[in-house]
Formats: structure tokens, C-alpha cells, sequence
């Protein structure tokens, strides 16, 4: 079957639609919601009972751009700074040191066993160096774990804005990759441009955002999160277009946003949550559609062979490198280390050597689909049990509720057609 603009939003209510079903069994299943969703769109696909066509890199990766927006909004506007202030400097070492740790560590391992090139194998490990921001919120807040100390913050902070880094090494590597007489180090500029300009143009997107919307005297309440999802757009569109880092602009202005007081921000926030769950299924669906299982059995072993490594040796060794100033408890580290869930951000990722043309580019992408899938079902499905025998949970009871709990249980129970005005 191919998708065509007659049978598009049928084909897309009836996957949706399972992918919501799917969602409710998860979590009497204990499976994470999101392998769900990603296997609903691989039986959905040219090798499953669907046969549906769908071999479109570019606009997997333009659905995924749209998609990981509105995902790293919503996770930065539910962000709490007072939680994050505390284990900044930690969370900020993993975002950016951990990512060039983990690219650089994994991607040896990857040149030593395989007959990539240096660089291939180096972008490889960049492009599964970052943990998945929409694997991380959907796991810690859609499990409810109760998590001691600062550990939920430290991981959410690293999650979002850990993209930026992975996405900087992807276009670096790339870059070497297609000019091999480039001098390595021709590449720094490019790397301080796009943290810089990202982390600025975040930061002024957001303090404009706020006078924006608290200045603007809208008639209608839906307008508002229609306003912010317009301010979020124009946040990634200018900051790429100036060659900075869109996501990193995208997540700060998030995170600024939501610890200021603005006009419906409990409407906001509501919308957001809800199309961030939107945004993974549809996220999930298209990248479960674009992948060939068929293709994915000849890398089975290699694959392994890189989870392996990446779960059991790589990722603890960063974080105890980047952990080491601090005065993090060993199980900490460890609980830190097993959290390095890999899911749809790869996957997009995985796209731009495609769209690129690289010559083992469908190799790399089939090998990181499988190391995203591995990740997410084996780490996503036992993290509440390793919570456990480290020791780091508490009694659901005693969870610490932030700003946003609040926000969004009172916008559940005190919902009224008159309150419009709600600050």
C-alpha cells in the first residue's frame, strides 16, 4: 500500500489510534510505551502485515525535526530550575563532556571491529551518544518513579540538552567525512558557533517569548499555545539559519519560559503535554515505518556487540570520568550510567547521512535502529527494578511534586469554561 494525500489521514487515525491502545497495555506489560509505538509503525511497514510503502528519508527527518520541537519544549517548560540549579554543573559535564566521551570512546571500538574508516565509526558513536530526551520523559514521568536527591533533574537536564552536542559531532564528522583533506581541526570554529549561538539566541527567544505573551492581549485563550508554538518554531528556524544549534535554543527558551509567571501558562503547558505524547507516537510510527526489519537482521551481531559495549562499558565509563569532581555516591553513578536510554533522536539523527549520501550510510542507519531498539527495551523496561537495588527510590507517596505537578493536576481538576485568565 503507498501513502498517498487521499488515504494519508486514514491511514494516520488508524495507526495513531492502535499506537494509543498499545500505549494503555504498556504499562500492564511493563514494556515501554514507545517500543509499542515503534512496533506498531515496523508491522505497519513494506516487511510487516501493513505493507505500507514509506522509504522517505527526508521527510522522516523533517517529521522528526517538528517532533523533537515540540518534545524538548515540552520537557524544558516542565523543567523546575530550582531542582536543576543545584546539580547544574553535573548535568551540564554530562550534556557536553559525556556526549564526546561517548562519541569518541564508542566510535574506537566501532574503527577496531569493523572496516569503517576512523571518521565513519566516529559518527557513527556521535550520532548514539546522546540519550533520547523523549525515551527519558516518558520513562521517569510516565513510570512515576520516585527517584531520590536530584536524580530526575540531572538526568531530564542531560536529556534535553544533550542533543545539541550529539548533533554538532554528527556535522562535524560528516563534514571530514566528505572532505578528507580537511584539517581536523578546521572544524573547532564550527563547534564553539554552534553551542554559542544556540545557547544565546535560546536565551533571547525566551526573554522575548515573555514579553510577547504577557504583553499581547489575546481575545481567545486557545491562542496562546498557538503563539508559543509559533515563538518556538521561530526559536529553531533563526537559530539554525545562523548556523547555531536549534535544539539547545529550543530547550533553553523552554526551560526559561516555563520559570516565569505568564498569561495561561496552565493552557500552555497542558497543550504541550499532550502533543509531546502526540509527537512520539507520530515520531515513532514514521521512523517504525521507514526502517526494513529485513535489513536489520544482517547488523544483529555487530549491533550487539555496540549495545553491549555502549550499556556495559562505554556509557559507565563517561559518567564516572564526568562525575569524578563531584560528590556523586557510586550507585548513583551506576543508576546515572543505566539511564542512557538511546531511542528516536538517533534514529533522526541516522537520517543525515542518508539524506547525504554517505557510502555506508544504510548500514549506519540500520545498526543504529537496532542499538536505539535494544536500548529502549532492555534499560527502559528494567529501570524501575534497578531504581531498586541500588536504592534509589522512594515511596510514590513522598515524590517531590514541582511547580508543573501542580500547575497541570489543577488545571485537571479545576478546569471551567469561564477561566480564561489564568496565570
Amino acid at each position: 500500500m503507498k501513502i498517498t494525500a487521499e488515504n494519508i489521514l486514514l491511514i494516520g487515525s488508524i495507526l495513531v489510534f492502535i499506537s494509543v491502545l498499545a500505549g494503555k497495555t504498556s504499562f500492564r506489560l511493563g514494556i515501554p510505551t514507545l517500543v509499542l509505538f515503534l512496533a506498531v509503525g515496523m508491522l505497519a511497514g513494506s516487511d510487516g502485515i501493513g505493507k505500507i510503502s514509506f522509504n522517505n528519508p527526508g521527510i522522516a527527518q523533517f517529521i522528526g525535526i517538528v517532533a523533537l520541537n515540540f518534545i524538548l519544549f515540552s520537557g524544558g517548560f516542565e523543567t523546575d530550575w530550582s531542582s536543576v540549579k543545584p546539580v547544574f554543573a553535573q548535568a551540564l559535564s554530562l550534556s557536553v563532556l559525556g556526549v564526546i566521551l561517548t562519541a569518541g570512546f564508542l566510535g574506537i571500538f566501532i574503527w577496531w571491529i569493523t572496516d569503517f574508516s576512523i571518521y565513519e565509526a566516529l559518527l557513527l558513536g556521535s550520532i548514539v551518544s546522546s540519550t533520547d530526551a523523549a525515551a527519558v520523559f516518558s520513562i521517569l514521568r510516565g513510570k512515576n518513579l520516585a527517584l531520590k536527591g536530584q536524580i530526575r533533574p540531572t538526568l531530564e537536564f542531560e536529556s534535553g540538552s544533550n542533543d545539541a552536542m550529539a548533533y554538532i559531532l554528527i556535522i562535524v564528522f560528516m563534514s571530514l567525512i566528505q572532505d578528507s583533506e580537511k584539517p581536523a581541526l578546521s572544524v573547532i570554529p564550527l563547534f564553539f558557533q554552534q553551542l554559542l549561538i544556540g545557547g544565546a539566541f535560546g536565551f533571547l527567544f525566551g526573554y522575548t517569548g515573555k514579553f510577547i505573551i504577557n504583553r499581547i492581549k489575546l481575545d481567545y485563550e486557545g491562542l496562546y499555545p498557538a503563539l508559543m508554538i509559533t515563538l518556538m518554531f521561530l526559536t529553531y528556524s533563526v537559530t539554525t539559519s545562523l548556523n547555531g544549534n536549534g535544539f539547545l535554543a529550543v530547550y533553553i527558551s523552554a526551560i526559561y519560559l516555563g520559570n516565569q509567571d505568564l498569561l495561561q501558562k496552565r493552557t500552555i503547558m497542558k497543550m504541550y503535554d499532550a502533543f509531546a505524547w502526540l509527537m512520539q507516537i507520530i515520531l515513532f510510527l514514521t521512523l517504525g515505518l521507514l526502517v526494513f526489519p529485513s535489513r536489520i537482521v544482517p547488523v544483529i551481531g555487530i549491533g550487539l556487540l555496540i549495545s553491549a559495549c555502549l550499556m556495559f562499558a562505554v556509557r559507565p565509563l563517561a559518567i564516572f570520568i564526568c562525575l569524578a569532581p563531584f560528590r556523586v555516591k557510586t550507585r548513583i553513578k551506576w543508576f546515572y550510567s543505566w539511564v542512557g536510554l538511546r531511542g528516536a533522536v538517533p534514529i533522526v539523527f541516522a537520517t543525515y547521512p542518508l539524506m547525504a549520501g554517505l557510502e555506508k550510510a544504510d548500514m549506519i542507519f540500520n545498526i543504529v535502529f537496532f542499538i536505539s531498539l535494544t536500548s529502549v527495551i532492555i534499560q527502559g523496561s528494567s529501570i524501575p527494578m534497578v531504581a531498586k537495588w541500588l536504592h534509589v527510590l522512594l515511596p510514590a507517596k513522598v515524590k517531590a511534586i514541582t511547580p508543573s505537578d501542580i500547575l497541570l493536576s489543577e488545571s485537571f481538576n479545576n478546569a471551567t469554561p469561564g477561566n480564561c485568565r489564568n496565570r
